[in-house]
C-alpha cells in the first residue's frame, strides 16, 4: 500500500479515537473565517476542554461509518470544522456565544449537526443544546435553591425563638 493510504488510515483511526473519547462532537460550516477568528475560536474551545479540528470530510465520514453511524453523511459536505468536547454542551454553547458576541461570525460559522450520546442531532437540536447551561451552572443553581430553603427554615426557627424570648 502507498504511504498516502496508510497516512489516511491513521487519520481515520485518530478521528475514531477522538469520537469515542468525546462526550459530544459538533460539526460547523466555517466558510470565510479569517485566521484571527479561527485562532480566537480555537482558544475558546481549548479553554473549555474542547478540540477544534478541520479534517477532510471523507475521512470523518469514513470514521463515523466504521463506528456504525451513517446519519452524518449528508452534513459532511463543504468546509466542515469538527469540535470534540469533553462535556455535552460546551461545543454548541461556544459557537452560540461567539456568534452573539460578534454578529459578523453568524454568517461565517454555522453549526451543522452534532453527535451526542451515540445519536445524531440536527441543526435545530444543536441550537437547543447551546441553550442548556453547563453542568457547573446547573449544580450551582440547585445548591442555591437548597441553600435558600434551609436558610428560610433557619430564619423561621430564629423568629420563633425570639418570639418565645420576648414573651418571657
Amino acid at each position: 500500500m502507498s504511504a498516502n493510504v496508510e497516512a489516511k488510515k491513521q487519520i481515520v483511526e485518530e478521528i475514531k479515537a477522538k469520537i469515542q473519547a468525546s462526550k459530544s462532537v459538533v460539526f460547523a460550516d466555517y466558510n470565510k473565517l479569517t485566521v484571527l477568528e479561527v485562532t480566537a475560536l480555537r482558544n475558546e474551545f481549548k479553554n473549555a476542554n474542547c478540540e477544534y479540528k478541520v479534517y477532510k470530510n471523507t475521512l470523518v465520514r469514513k470514521a463515523f461509518n466504521e463506528l456504525g453511524y451513517t446519519d452524518f453523511d449528508a452534513d459532511l459536505n463543504g468546509p466542515t470544522a469538527v469540535v470534540f468536547c469533553a462535556d455535552e454542551t460546551s461545543g454548541a454553547a461556544i459557537f452560540a456565544k461567539a456568534t452573539k458576541a460578534t454578529p459578523a461570525l453568524a454568517e461565517k460559522i454555522v453549526p451543522k449537526c452534532a453527535f451526542l450520546e451515540n445519536k445524531y442531532m440536527d441543526k435545530a437540536a444543536v441550537k437547543e443544546l447551546a441553550a442548556i447551561p453547563s453542568k457547573e451552572v446547573l449544580i450551582a443553581k440547585m445548591l442555591g435553591c437548597l441553600q435558600s430553603s434551609i436558610s428560610k427554615f433557619v430564619y423561621v426557627l430564629d423568629v420563633i425563638a425570639k418570639a418565645k424570648e420576648a414573651a418571657n
